[in-house]
């Protein structure tokens, strides 16, 4: 289809322009109606976390130069994958494949909080000590390139078309800007959006210093997930404004903030009492002491 072959070869400027797009929009909303008041260096935060962004984006393509596009090629020409297999029709596959993915990354999602050794890569990404838009790019390099393995093995699996592909990557990409905005929304807004997509408020529970409130929420995308497997939270203990952000026990700006101290963070200190089946509130447990 003429249609696919002009989104796979455009689709890096496809990506990149939905991106800046957001991210401008969403900065922008940051600074008209913040939700919280910032605790480190703006700029500081900023250079590090896109300074990851960039690493990871060089590596990714230095390791993994084959990206999902190219692979739902391969799979389309070969006709590997279910929907390839049973030739469903476009106008159903690209949705069905959408929102299968979008699983998917729930589950990995899942994945990540309950594996230890999962965990000591993902926490780079809660360690941060602020929440906004940077906050949804900043990865550890082993979980991107674990994350894009992922991908391809689901893009196998299911047979997506090119264009579900792209259409996937640009609303993840989208979503997890939005979803990590500093942004303040209307409570009725953002109770009508939380039926259908991941709100601000609603992600940045799960990014909570509490077990039992980043266990919860695990959404990028679509919310429903959470609400049908029962991970869904409202809201934080100590309402959006009180809650404390990042990880307990790195708090260090120096580890948390910096790029050296971001690669090095999974291969420090032991992972314990974290595992997602580990859901008790950290204050209850400390109160039963005395």
């Amino acid at each position: 289809m003429q249609w696919e072959q002009f989104v796979l070869a455009h689709e890096p400027t496809i990506r990149l322009g939905f991106f800046v797009g957001v991210f401008a929009v969403v900065g922008v909303w940051e600074l008209l109606a913040p939700q919280r008041a910032l605790t480190v260096s703006k700029t500081w935060r900023w250079a590090n976390n896109l300074g990851l962004v960039v690493l990871n984006t060089l590596l990714l393509r230095l390791l993994l130069p084959v990206v999902a596009v190219g692979v739902a090629a391969f799979c389309a020409a070969n006709g590997w994958g279910v929907l390839n297999h049973f030739g469903v029709p476009l106008w159903l596959a690209l949705p069905l494949a959408v929102v299968i993915m979008d699983l998917v990354i729930w589950l990995q999602h899942v994945m990540v909080h309950a594996v230890p050794a999962l965990w000591r890569l993902h926490r780079v990404h809660h360690a941060d000590l602020d929440f906004d838009l940077t906050t949804g790019s900043r990865f550890h390099p082993l979980e991107i390139a674990l994350s894009m393995l992922i991908k391809f093995a689901t893009i196998l699996v299911l047979g997506p078309s090119v264009v579900a592909v792209v259409v996937f990557e640009v609303l993840l990409n989208a979503g997890a800007v939005f979803n990590h905005g500093n942004i303040r929304l209307p409570l009725g807004l953002d109770r009508v959006l939380r039926w259908a997509s991941v709100t601000p408020d609603m992600h940045r529970v799960h990014h909570s210093v509490e077990a039992d409130e980043s266990n919860s929420n695990f959404g990028f995308n679509l919310s429903c997930w959470d609400h049908l497997f029962g991970t869904y939270r409202a809201q934080p203990r100590a309402g959006q404004v009180g809650m404390t952000i990042g990880v307990r026990d790195h708090t260090d700006p120096r580890e948390v903030t910096r790029l050296d101290g971001m690669l090095w963070m999974p291969f420090k200190r032991e992972v314990a009492g974290y595992a997602i089946n580990r859901r008790t509130w950290f204050e209850s447990q400390r109160h039963a002491k005395h």
